[in-house]
């Protein structure tokens, strides 16, 4: 997987898929393709899988996701608003901005997302103030 220059070539399903933690969702799995770990000095790149039914719960960080869905039927929470999306959708959530994901399908719902390992701003409100 590593090469002589550091960089890492490799099919996503030789990465180990984690359960997400059970506080945080169900049915749901993640599997760090690319973290600082490997020697990536700015993003992580990861795959979600939802299986049937499988969520990850509402919450925050003080850092943007950038995400493009690989496969399936899922429906992603922003702020105070839902959005539909399948293969070929892409997505920005900014900063502190909550958010949550749901698979709305009856096939695996799969997504790449990108985060900077450290936050992209303070803890603290969104911009975003819905209502």
């Amino acid at each position: 997987m590593k090469g002589p220059c550091g960089e890492k070539v490799a099919h996503y399903t030789r990465v180990e898929a984690e359960d997400v933690p059970k506080d945080l969702g169900e049915k749901a799995t993640i599997r760090w393709l690319i973290s600082s770990e490997d020697g990536a000095p700015l993003f992580a790149m990861r795959v979600f899988e939802l299986e049937p039914g499988g969520y990850i719960k509402l919450h925050r960080h003080p850092w943007e996701h950038e995400i493009f869905i690989l496969s399936g039927r899922g429906r992603i929470k922003i702020g105070d608003k839902t959005y539909d999306v399948g293969e070929g959708y892409f997505v920005y959530i900014p900063p502190n901005v909550e958010h949550e994901y749901h698979n709305t399908g009856d096939s695996v719902f799969r997504f790449l997302c990108m985060i900077p390992h450290k936050p992209s701003v303070p803890e603290g409100e969104p911009e975003c103030k819905p209502g």
